[in-house]
């Protein structure tokens, strides 16, 4: 979420590499002995890259608290990495042979006796079990404890300009729990927070766009601002509904009937269904039929100030109002998890792939890969491969922030974006023309300059970079290889001459200033009263649910049947006429629109701020002919829905 590679069966025509996460651990191949512990056994990864001897502050109190989360291997990790890669090859004689979900955890889940046993170690260890799901045993006790169940020392060690806990060497288990035991979350007490990847203002205040606005791309010319790369620009659209979606990624008469799409996120809004109903009622979709609309919720939610909660019920508000303006037949099921956290996340995809809830799901959210820990990242890919082997598929948003210098500091992609187990979907710039006509697209990536004073100039012109559709190579996850032949080598090789993860596979409208129009209930500035109101939105987090949409509409061409894991596919297809090869510079000419924002965010008592936002300047990275990393083989085209047809 690693230079060890998978072991592949015969016939088998892609050999997606697991991270270098888990080690040897996660491809079931035998560990080595521990240093220092003979009789243990080392669980890779669990002492994180900033622990490092000259960050070591000392030993951390032996009755300080501790809680982790010990990740359960199931019966055969490697078995179930292999089926998962079988059920995704096209090539395969295995190609769709799904799991249901009691299969999959009776083929490759924990054991009683596997549960038993890393219980009672943890218990003798002088810890206390907490909790036991099917992928994990939650427990908690303090530094004495934890040291003796994993073999290790726990120190404090400076971080930025904090310090926190984490391992001084690597965890381990005792030889016969080597078996039973994939990995150890939460022995660091370092923030595993993830965000949400939008440009959404927090909702519980309310937002909206100022005009002037275009009703499609072009149609209202700034004809009395100032030119921009020599020409006259088009004000931004006031937003994109579903009808011209459906219209520019080819759905045509394809509505999602009989598809099952899952939304996780964070938290839960409390007035999904009657925004929901509201905008599809406004906006020409078809009304939600009773019980279309599912939510599967945590009987208590925490953190809600540290992960800003409210922050994520307008997410929750785009994902499921762009499913089903995209596919407007498909049934959503919203997932919340309890908090921002990584463990609460695992658990909501957790519970998608423990009640196969949905064939698809979209997950608007992530972290920076140098966050991501390996121990996390096990536990991430473990779900992804369950999912596989049921045929669930995962389409992750690849963030907001381009190549993250800007915003890390380091040239980098996100995670869970980054696995190789995941659809990462990237974004686009979208010019929806007259008519509902497909014009073009452009990566997504965006240089603001602001209208100088006597409005006569735009200030330092093309301006800076304020954000854009993430992409890039891991560092970590080596490169799978449905990927070989098709991303070139360059982007590959970044790293490693051995080849590594690129991000994303595909994309999707995502820039805001050609956004959506999402419809949301927030507070009005009195701070008194609530009302619906609409806005326009992008972010990556409409280009994963837009493309989750998309593929439902492509499982009912073929008949309903799962399309799962959809990467193999996705590459299989790469070159055909079914995408839109996207480029930064779709005209040959530089693309820009015009856009006048209320400084105070709601109307025009604090004045107005116009600024022009230029298309296709995403960051150091570039939307080129064939596959880039910002928009991966393309977008969706006029026959990909129907190329899934059997």
């Amino acid at each position: 979420m690693r230079s060890k590679r998978a072991t592949v069966r015969a016939g088998l025509s892609w050999a997606a590499t697991l991270p270098l996460l888990a080690g040897a651990l996660a491809l079931g191949i035998p560990a080595a002995h521990a240093a220092g512990h003979p009789l243990r056994d080392p669980l890779a990864g669990t002492r994180p890259g900033w622990a490092t001897a000259r960050a070591d502050r000392g030993a951390a109190p032996d009755g300080s608290a501790v809680s982790a989360r010990v990740y359960l291997r199931g019966k055969d990790s490697a078995g179930l990495a292999a089926y998962a890669r079988a059920v995704s090859d096209p090539h395969s004689s295995s190609y769709g042979a799904y799991l249901t979900a009691q299969q999959a955890q009776a083929r490759f889940g924990a054991t009683k006796a596997q549960v038993a046993d890393v219980k009672a170690w943890l218990t003798g260890a002088g810890l206390r079990v907490t909790g036991v799901t099917r992928h994990h045993v939650s427990v908690t006790g303090d530094v004495a404890a934890a040291e003796r169940a994993f073999g290790t020392q726990l120190h404090d060690f400076a971080k930025g300009d904090r310090t926190y806990r984490a391992p001084a060497g690597t965890a381990s288990v005792p030889r016969g729990l080597a078996g039973a035991v994939l990995t150890v979350t939460g022995l660091d007490t370092a923030p595993h927070r993830v965000g949400h990847d939008d440009r959404l203002p927090p909702p519980d205040t309310v937002f909206r766009n100022a005009g002037p606005f275009s009703s499609y791309y072009g149609s209202n010319t700034a004809s009395t601002l100032p030119d921009a790369y020599g020409t006259k620009v088009p004000y931004a659209v006031k937003g994109y509904t579903g009808r011209q979606l459906r219209a520019a990624y080819g759905a045509g008469t394809r509505t999602g009937k009989g598809v099952r799409v899952a939304v996780t996120d964070a938290y839960a809004s409390p007035t999904i269904a009657y925004d929901a109903a509201t905008y599809a009622g406004r906006h020409g979709d078809a009304a939600w039929r009773t019980g279309q609309l599912h939510q599967v919720l945590p009987a208590q939610y925490t953190d809600t100030k540290d992960c800003s909660a409210s922050g994520w019920y307008g997410e929750e508000t785009l994902d499921v109002e762009a499913v089903h303006a995209v596919a407007p037949a498909a049934d959503v099921t919203y997932v919340g998890a309890a908090s921002c956290t990584d463990g609460d996340l695992l658990d909501a995809l957790g519970k998608v792939v423990d009640h196969h809830l949905a064939d698809i799901v979209s997950n608007s959210w992530g972290e920076v890969e140098s966050a991501q820990t390996p121990d996390l990242a096990a536990a991430y890919d473990q779900v992804f491969q369950l999912g596989a082997v049921e045929g669930i598929g995962f389409y992750f948003s690849s963030g907001d922030d381009g190549d993250e210098v800007a915003a890390s500091g380091t040239k980098q992609v996100d995670s869970p974006a980054n696995s190789a187990w995941v659809t990462a979907v990237g974004g686009t710039s979208l010019a929806v023309g007259k008519g509902d006509t497909y014009l073009w697209e452009t990566g997504w990536g965006t240089e603001k300059a602001n209208l100088s004073a006597d409005g006569t100039s735009w200030t330092d012109f093309p301006g800076a970079f304020t954000s854009g559709a993430g992409g890039g190579t891991s560092r970590t996850v080596a490169e799978p290889s449905y990927q070989r032949g098709v991303v070139p080598d360059a982007l590959a090789g970044a790293h490693s001459a051995d080849g590594n993860r690129v991000v994303p596979d595909i994309a999707a409208i995502a820039d805001p200033n050609t956004g959506f129009l999402v419809g949301q209930t927030q507070t009005l500035p009195d701070g008194r009263k609530q009302a619906y109101g609409e806005y326009r939105i992008g972010g990556t987090s409409l280009a994963a649910p837009t493309i989750a949409a998309v593929q439902a509409l492509a499982q009912q061409a073929r008949g309903g049947t799962a399309i799962g894991f959809a990467n193999p596919v996705i590459y299989a297809k790469y070159g055909s006429k079914v995408y839109h090869d996207v480029t930064d510079d779709p005209t040959g000419k530089a693309l820009a629109v015009a856009r006048v924002d209320f400084v105070n965010g709601y109307d025009a008592t604090d004045g107005l701020a116009t600024s022009v936002r230029s298309l296709g300047r995403d960051s150091s990275l570039k939307a080129v002919r064939g596959y880039d990393d910002v928009t991966g083989v393309g977008s969706p085209g006029t026959g990909y829905v129907e190329s899934y047809r059997r």
